[in-house]
């Protein structure tokens, strides 16, 4: 049972302000619906398609700064390393998934395909608006804190297997050698956290000082 703090961080949103915010947000809620209809509970396969999106974010917000950066020879105030660091996070994230889960060749096209059109949507929404592409990653993340939570709730419930954590998992996160699935959420969840926290703080950022989006 989480104490009344970890609950309220794990229901943490940032409610949306202006029309950046409502952009976010709409784009969020109208996936979310998409991903509830094609997946149901099926949390493991939800995830796979879900983390190999959310990997694609850190990389194109990593890269355009760091190209904008070369431009104007300015500096990044540390926003590239945390980004690309935020898109290999995301990348376990999926590895993990696959080894649980293990897609079948229908949902690992779909996973191509989902991939190549969010790239390209993301990288135009970031040259258009950094900002409301931050804030719409943060909003990603408050869903995936909320679907980590029902995954939890459906292994304590005994309609998911807490089958052992995958040996890489245990390596990456550091848990014990006995670990579970349950474990692994956990960790996973925590993550998302942090990535919740930090993109809303960017969006926050970019609100106050806005920088050259294009360059």
């Amino acid at each position: 049972m989480d104490s009344p703090a970890a609950s309220a961080n794990l229901e943490r949103h940032r409610s949306a302000e202006n029309m950046s915010d409502r952009v976010a947000l709409g784009i969020t809620l109208t996936l979310r619906v998409l991903a509830d209809t094609f997946f149901a509970k099926r949390y493991g396969n939800r995830a796979i398609v879900l983390e190999t999106v959310a990997a694609v974010p850190g990389m194109v917000g990593g890269m355009l700064i760091h190209l904008r950066c070369l431009r104007w020879m300015v500096a990044d105030h540390g926003w590239i390393r945390t980004l690309l660091d935020e898109a290999d996070n995301e990348r376990m994230h999926l590895m993990t998934f696959v080894q649980i889960a293990k897609p079948s060749w229908f949902e690992r096209l779909v996973i191509l395909a989902v991939q190549a059109i969010f790239f390209v949507a993301f990288f135009l929404l970031y040259l258009s608006s950094s900002r409301t592409a931050h804030r719409m990653v943060a909003y990603f993340e408050e869903q995936a804190v909320i679907s980590y939570t029902l995954y939890l709730a459906e292994i304590d419930a005994g309609r998911v297997e807490n089958i052992p954590a995958p040996a890489s998992a245990i390596a990456y996160w550091n848990l014990p050698e006995n670990a579970r699935l349950r474990e692994v959420v956990i960790a996973v969840r925590e993550d998302e956290i942090g990535h919740r926290d930090v993109n809303h703080e960017f969006a926050d950022a970019l609100t106050a000082a806005p920088i050259r989006q294009t360059g």
